[in-house]
């Protein structure tokens, strides 16, 4: 009776002890596109010693992270670029906000011939994407590497049509995206979008004759909040731990420079 009576003791104890344990940690889901999970894994063991559990929740496409952050399913997100958030949000009229910058994932202007882009000859050829979302930021490339001119109210969902000086009489080729590091051995150069580049075996900072930088700030990768969590103290904590030093040297060496930590203030890119 005595081994009973101590037996449910223990077991007792044992139970609240764990009880104890689950609440003094605090489980955040945030919400990604794909199965990279190696930023984020790096810093849950960040966060981990600190009393917050981050649980990654992998999604397949661009749209079902937001909608399920809005829905509350998520705590939080982290895949997309300032361009796509400000679109979707305002389309789709949710309460969603930035409370972190993150990484670049550079687009590039490479070539087979040149090794800077002052070296592009007049009328050469210049291979460009024809799908919307990467023609007006490759145009964008194109005007910040002094090769072309746009109007001051040109968005990243500009296309060639709005070109207004092209001083060395370029042939901007449009193709599809996956074709434009095909074309590298007939043009002077190709625009070439980060995804698209590292299957090509491409890397921008090595590779690139020139590439995007910080300033690229509609492209610039963000973590998203419901607006009435932005203030949210766990939330900013783990903003904070993506944003330190050894983050961003983790990423510099895990992804070989395809990806960029950009960690800029809000205000930066409209917020």
């Amino acid at each position: 009776m005595k081994k009973l009576i101590l037996s449910s003791i223990l077991l007792a104890f044992a139970g609240f002890a764990a009880g104890c344990s689950s609440d003094s940690s605090e489980t955040v889901k945030i919400g990604i596109s794909g199965t990279d999970t190696r930023t984020w894994d790096f810093i849950a063991e960040k966060a981990e010693k600190e009393g917050i559990d981050i649980e990654i929740v992998s999604f397949s496409d661009y749209v079902a992270p937001n909608t399920a952050l809005a829905e509350n399913e998520l705590d939080l997100n982290a895949f997309q670029t300032v361009a796509y958030f400000d679109v979707f949000i305002e389309e789709h009229n949710l309460d969603l906000v930035p409370i972190a910058t993150t990484v670049l994932a550079p687009m590039g202007i490479y070539s087979d011939q040149y090794e800077d882009v002052n070296d592009i000859p007049d009328g050469a050829k210049i291979a460009i994407p024809n799908d919307a979302s990467n023609q007006g930021r490759a145009l964008m490339l194109l005007e910040d590497a002094g090769l072309i001119g746009l109007p001051e109210d040109f968005d990243s969902n500009g296309n060639l049509t709005q070109v207004t000086e092209n001083p060395k009489n370029l042939e901007l080729v449009e193709m599809v995206p996956a074709q434009t590091p095909r074309a590298l051995p007939d043009v002077a150069a190709s625009l070439i979008n980060n995804g698209i580049a590292r299957d090509a075996g491409l890397t921008p900072l090595t590779d690139a004759i020139y590439h995007e930088s910080e300033t690229a700030t509609p492209y610039i990768n963000i973590i998203a909040a419901n607006e009435e969590d932005k203030d949210n103290e766990t939330y900013k904590r783990i903003a904070e731990l993506y944003q330190e030093e050894d983050t961003a040297e983790f990423i510099k060496e895990e992804y070989d420079g395809n990806l960029i930590p950009t960690f800029v203030p809000l205000s930066n890119i409209g917020w």
